[in-house]
This record gives structure tokens, C-alpha cells and sequence, in this order.
């Protein structure tokens, strides 16, 4: 943790050359991204901390990072020492960052930001709280520039192309539905600063960060406009000639901020949430900025006839493969050594061999005993658990295909276990279940819906910390919006093609973890004279560990969803399952 010191120490004193009592990191790129590409990992290089969600706060006597429940335990045990202190999320009485400096520092203080790596609504919420004590903010440049002197280089990965067979749209279907939504929000152009939107509008794909198939870029997107900027090193001589062929111009990237600033008398649509604040105050001066969430995010959400089939096509090779790990699991435990790294192995060396497979969707997640109840966990092999025949195994992974994206969490049965575990099982099962079969009105929200998965786990006295849905890519992020299923109030309504996470969990700390997690899709159920109705429909396919439920406290319709899903992963992975994993499949489905 000396390491750490001395770079908190190395930048105070540039912070002291700017005249800063603090400074505040975002813990993100100039594109509001979750996982990050190596050049912008400045969270884990300031702190050690290596959860993909936080913020640092820097003074010259305190330092803190704040993060949510899934990286309580984690944070706690990589900041030991650091100086470093850990501050909650997300739970009641949470302070904020903000929160905190405004205690912190006196009026009259300043507090330093990297504009292009805060989003304009981060920049507000900070502003704003620091202004009513009379704490002002302050631009720098991006000071990790000065103390980190091994910092990596932008990606020079290849950008490839993603084939309207799988996309659904071209780039000139995507771009003419991009202008009829802007002409209905009165604007020109929108700026596009998150990267999955970049990918997803043009139709293109990269592999700048982990597990994410994007690439570092900007994009400008209306009736009149289709811009990239990137770094033209990546783009072979045939795509560029492709995309200057549909009158796509190319920059490179850092030309993006000498075109803004030369847009002037244009109505632009930004999003708040994803766009920086350097963005915003190159623009904001003669022109009229439109503040709304970005009409790509929300085209990108509700996914296409072709999108759907090929989430569906994907669902099966991943349900094929994970057939594999559990065929692998039973058959080995307690007769070979098998630890929760090897475990991680398996599940990548099986859908490995999945046609079409581009690599894992996230760091596989695998939890024995109390490691289960680390939520966001991601052990190396030398620090993994080795697995009995007893207890439960929690393991939350996900794969990248050419036609979908997968994101799936199983907890299962490795031997004996406890009455307690089986109705903690039971009681997360039917919070999955009842989201599944939850039908609502067109325009409700996500936080509407979120108690059915909590309203079990509530009357036990028992909850979860973390989110209930989160929106899935197509060969994109793991983790997308602008919709969510969670406590918190998200304003964007469920509509008919997103794709979701239905996952609900719960963690004993020290002792296990348990989550079971399907993907879903938002479809339409049916008109009344009350309006139009929506549902779910589940993606995932994969049997649920029957011998964990305490059947009495299940309800006949909640047995009956159970039953049926069990017979719908039987027929659809039948064709794909050799004769000795299929015995296997009718075993782990026989009826409840």
C-alpha cells in the first residue's frame, strides 16, 4: 500500500500547482463507460480498488471512495491501508461525495475536476452542493497526465463490422430512424459519447475494453450529419471506403473537440447522463442545446425482430454450454481438485466452442460458501476457494456472441444443505418468479415493479442491496439503459423489446450468497378497455436447481411457471445436447 501513498502524495502536490484543496475523480473515461479501457483505469491506479464502480474524492489531508453494496466487502479489503477510506452508497443515511467535501471544506475552497471525464449531470450534482457553501469548482486538465508515468496509450484495436444479418438495420435505416426521432425532439444533431451507442448506431464493433465489443470514438448522428471521430489507424482501408461511401466523414479522435467548437447556431440533443461536461460547455455557447436522454440509447434498447431472434439463438449455445460446466460440476466434485477458478475456466473453455462466441460478457462471477456473498466477486488462482461436496455455489457469468449477448446467475446445490439455505433459495426464486410474471400498463416504470421481486424477501425481513434489472446489449454491454428495474425512480417507461436482467438475491455475509438470474423481454400482452398491457418473456435457458426449493413455500402458479420453464429448456436444447447430457437435462427438470 506504499505504492498508494506515494501516488496520493505525488498528486496533492499537483494538486497544490493548481491551488486545489480537493479533487474529485469520476472513476470513468470522457465516455461515461462502466468497464474502461486501460488508459482511463484512474480509480483502481489512485486507490488499488478494482470494483467498476466508485468515486475518489481527494483533499490534502483525507482521501475517500465511495461505491455501492456490491463492492462493500471488496473495497473494504483492497483499500486496508491505502489511506484510503470507504465510504456506502446507496444505502439509507449514505453521505455523497459532494456531501462530504461540502462538510470538509471550509468557503472559499476549490475543488478541481477533469471536465471530460464527469457527466454534465455529475458536474451539477456536484456543483450545486458545493455552491451552497460557498465551495467553487474548477477545471483542470486530466492530472493522472503528470503522475502517471506508465500510463497506457488509447487502443490501436481493429474495428470491424457488424453484418445487417445480425444487426437487423443498416447504418442508413439506423441513421434515418436517428433523424425522425431528433426532427420530434426539434433537433439537428445529437452528439454521441457513449460508446455502445457509437457501436450501435454504425454498426461497428471493436475490442478497446474487457468484455465490452465497443471502441474509443465520438459520433455526430442526424438528418444532415454522420460523423466518427476515431483513430483512423484502426479502420481498414475497405471499411473506410465502405463508410465515406454512405457519406460517413472520419476524424481522428482529438479533432473532435475543434468540431464542436465550430458548430454554431444548431439545435443539439445531449444527454446528460452520458455526455461530459466539456462537451456541453464547448457547445452550450451559441447553440441551443436540447437536454433529453439520447433518442440512440432508446432505439438501441428496444431491440429489432432480428436482434430478439439472435438474443434467442444465442440463449440456446450458452444454455448448451452451461449444460456442460453442470454435467462437469457433478460428475467431479469431491473426486478431483475443482476451486472457484477453475470453475471461471469452464465456463469460458465451454462457450468457447459455441459457434460465433467473441468472449465473455463480464469477469465471471463464482462464489463458495462466504465468498457467495461477495457480490461482485472475481477471484485469480490463487486466492480462489476449493469446492466441497457441501453447500452452495453461486457463479454469475456471461458470454459475447455475434447474434446476442448472455448474462445468467445459477446458484446451485454441491452436497448437504441447510433448511436455512433451501428457504433462502426459495424466497429469491420467487421474487425471479413473480417479476416474470408480472403484467402492467404501458408507461409503467421499472421501480414500479421492483418490490415483486423484493415483497418475499420484505415479509422474512431479508433484502438485497443491489439492483433488480439492468438492460442487456446485443453483442454490447452486459450492463445498458436508459431502463432499469430497481428502488431507485429511473423515468424511462418498459417497452415492448428491451431486454433485461431479472435478478434477484441475498447475501449472508461470512457464511453464503444466493441469486438466480434469468434474462427477460419486455412484449406486449394485450389491449383492454383499461389500455395496452405488457409482460415478460424469459430468454435464459437453464435448469434451475430443484433441490435447494422448499416446495411448501411455493404457490401451485409459482410451481406451475417452474414446471413449464423447465419444459420449454428441455425442448429448446434438445437438438443442441449429445445423448449423455440430455439424460442429464430430464434429470435436473423433472416436475416440482
Amino acid at each position: 500500500m506504499n505504492e498508494i501513498r506515494n501516488r496520493l502524495k505525488t498528486l496533492r502536490m499537483e494538486m497544490l500547482k493548481h491551488d486545489l484543496d480537493a479533487w474529485y475523480i469520476s472513476g470513468t473515461d470522457p465516455h461515461a463507460s462502466e468497464y474502461l479501457p486501460d488508459r482511463w483505469q484512474t480509480r483502481a491506479f489512485i486507490s488499488g480498488f478494482t470494483g467498476s464502480y466508485g468515486v475518489v474524492v481527494v483533499t490534502q489531508e483525507e482521501a475517500g471512495l465511495w461505491t455501492d453494496s456490491r463492492y462493500f466487502l471488496q473495497a473494504e479489503e483492497q483499500l486496508k491501508g491505502s489511506g484510503i477510506k470507504m465510504f456506502k452508497l446507496r444505502v439509507p443515511d449514505a453521505i455523497l461525495p459532494e456531501e462530504w467535501l461540502a462538510k470538509k471544506l471550509d468557503s472559499g475552497s476549490k475543488v478541481g475536476f477533469d471536465p471530460q471525464t464527469l457527466t454534465v449531470a455529475g458536474y451539477r450534482s456536484l456543483n450545486n452542493s458545493l455552491l451552497k457553501k460557498g465551495i467553487g469548482t474548477v477545471q483542470t486538465s486530466d492530472l493522472f497526465e503528470k503522475i502517471w508515468e506508465t500510463r497506457p496509450e488509447i487502443s490501436k484495436d481493429e474495428i470491424i463490422e457488424l453484418e445487417t444479418k445480425y444487426a437487423g438495420w443498416s447504418r442508413k435505416e439506423k441513421r434515418e430512424l436517428v433523424a425522425s426521432k431528433l426532427k420530434e425532439a426539434t433537433a439537428d444533431f445529437q452528439v454521441v459519447t457513449a460508446l455502445d451507442e457509437l457501436a450501435w448506431v454504425f454498426n461497428l464493433r471493436g475490442s478497446d475494453i474487457a468484455y465490452n465489443p465497443v471502441f474509443t470514438g465520438y459520433g455526430v448522428v442526424g438528418k444532415n450529419e454522420a460523423a466518427l471521430f476515431i483513430d483512423p489507424a484502426k479502420i481498414s482501408a475497405e471499411l473506410r471506403g465502405l463508410l465515406e461511401k454512405e457519406r460517413v466523414e472520419i476524424f481522428n479522435y482529438a479533432e473532435f473537440w475543434k468540431w464542436l467548437k465550430s458548430v454554431k447556431g444548431r439545435k443539439t440533443l445531449i444527454d446528460t447522463s452520458s455526455a461530459n461536461y466539456a462537451v456541453w460547455d464547448a457547445l452550450h455557447d451559441g447553440n441551443f442545446l436540447q437536454e433529453e436522454t439520447s433518442v440512440i440509447s432508446m432505439l438501441k434498447a428496444q431491440k429489432n425482430e432480428t436482434e430478439l431472434n439472435g438474443f434467442r439463438e444465442a440463449m440456446k449455445k450458452d444454455g448448451a454450454a452451461l449444460m456442460e460446466v453442470l454435467f462437469w460440476l457433478k460428475n467431479n466434485i469431491g473426486k478431483k481438485e475443482i476451486t472457484e477458478y477453475t470453475v471461471a475456466q469452464k465456463l469460458a473453455e465451454c462457450r468457447a466452442k459455441q459457434d460465433g462466441f467473441r468472449g465473455e460478457s463480464f469477469p465471471p462471477i463464482v462464489g463458495y460458501k462466504e465468498h457467495g456473498a461477495i457480490v461482485h466477486l472475481n477471484v485469480g488462482p490463487d486466492d480462489a476457494l476449493p469446492l466441497e461436496k457441501e453447500g452452495i455455489l453461486l457463479f454469475d457469468s456471461g458470454g459475447q456472441y455475434l447474434n446476442g449477448t448472455t448474462d445468467i446467475t445459477r446458484t446451485v446445490a454441491l452436497g448437504e444443505v441447510t433448511p436455512q439455505q433451501k428457504t433462502d433459495f426459495t424466497l429469491v426464486l420467487k421474487g425471479m418468479i413473480a417479476l416474470t410474471m408480472a403484467v402492467f400498463p404501458e408507461g409503467t416504470k421499472g421501480a414500479n415493479l421492483d418490490v415483486l421481486a423484493r415483497k418475499a424477501l420484505w415479509e422474512n425481513g431479508l433484502n438485497y442491496g443491489h439492483g433488480t434489472s439492468h438492460g442487456v446489449g446485443h453483442f454490447l454491454n452486459v450492463h445498458e439503459g436508459p431502463m432499469s428495474i430497481r428502488q431507485e425512480f429511473n423515468p424511462v417507461p418498459l417497452k415492448p423489446g428491451m431486454v433485461m436482467s431479472n435478478e434477484p438475491g441475498l447475501y449472508r455475509e461470512g457464511e453464503y450468497g444466493i441469486r438466480t438470474e434469468n434474462m427477460i423481454v419486455c412484449v406486449e400482452q394485450g389491449n383492454t378497455d383499461f389500455g395496452k398491457f405488457l409482460g415478460f418473456d424469459t430468454l435464459t435457458l437453464c435448469p434451475i436447481d430443484t433441490s435447494l426449493i422448499d416446495k411448501d413455500l411455493l404457490t401451485e402458479n409459482e410451481i406451475d411457471w417452474l414446471n413449464s420453464y423447465h419444459i420449454k429448456v428441455r425442448e429448446e436444447l434438445k437438438p443442441l445436447l449429445s445423448e449423455e447430457l440430455l439424460a442429464f437435462l430430464e434429470e435436473l427438470t423433472q416436475p416440482l
